[in-house]
């Protein structure tokens, strides 16, 4: 894995055939305009390698999950973190962080358990076009 990956900003792990999860991914590059997220999904090849460098399963593809420098966050405390860093609004999830982490995950699970039946699943993953085509990794 090149050292690019970790240097450049946070990036965003995604369950690229949930239709929630690419949601969240599209929610997130109109509200971000300085490009500072990257993603990828959880089932390419860089995903792989990053959730492996995480010490994260890769066979379990269950959770967002945020990398910033060394650290790595997943579920409830990868959305509290993306959410402080888009600012604005949006910053007003981080008193979420006070709230144990064990609490927030069990909401977290609850609708992990359940995306595929109330958004629905793709055949494949998401393909980016356009200016956010560059801020995906391969």
């Amino acid at each position: 894995m090149s050292a690019e990956i970790t240097e450049d900003g946070p990036i965003v792990l995604f369950d690229g055939v949930c239709n929630l999860c690419q949601g969240v991914v599209q929610f997130i590059v109109p509200r971000d305009p300085d490009g500072i997220f990257r993603f990828a999904s959880l089932q390419s090849d860089v995903g792989q390698q990053l959730l492996e460098r995480c010490g994260l399963p890769t066979d379990e593809l269950e959770s967002i999950v945020l990398i910033e420098g060394e650290d790595c966050y997943v579920k409830s405390a990868a959305v509290v973190r993306i959410a402080r860093r888009l600012g604005g609004v949006y910053a007003l999830l981080s008193p979420f962080r006070f709230v144990p982490r064990p609490i927030r995950d069990w909401a977290y699970d609850f609708v992990a358990d359940h995306r595929y039946q109330w958004f629905g699943k793709k055949d494949r993953c998401m393909m980016p076009t356009g200016d956010v085509q560059s801020r995906f990794l391969e």
